[in-house]
């Protein structure tokens, strides 16, 4: 088995990778918390960030792109995605460099 491979739910990936960009300027406000849980099933929060928190940035990627490629996102679902993300760092009333930087490369790399 590929060490990438995940048996997420798009549910469960929603909430990885909210998760992993909620870090991108390391400090995730209470209010990027309250939105990514009105986004995703609330049940799997608690496992997902343990496995956000355990995976290096190239581990995220590469689970991030397998789980995308599993679950075929279309063209659509990878638009109402990056909207989701993107209304995730403005949830906080501010956007920084660092989450326009990371938005800018989750962008060519997952699309």
């Amino acid at each position: 088995m590929n060490e990438f491979e995940t048996n997420w739910s798009k549910d469960e990936l929603k909430a990885y990778i909210l998760m992993y960009c909620s870090q991108a300027d390391f400090n995730v406000s209470p209010e990027e918390t309250d939105y990514i849980k009105s986004k995703i099933n609330i049940d799997h929060f608690e496992g997902i960030q343990k496995e956000v928190n355990k995976s290096s940035d190239y581990e995220s990627i590469q689970k991030m792109l397998y789980s995308m490629e599993k679950h075929g996102y279309s063209k659509d679902e990878k638009d109402t995605l990056f909207n989701e993300i993107k209304e995730l760092f403005l949830s906080d009333g501010s956007y920084e460099t660092l989450e326009k930087n990371l938005f800018s490369g989750l962008s060519r790399i997952l699309n």
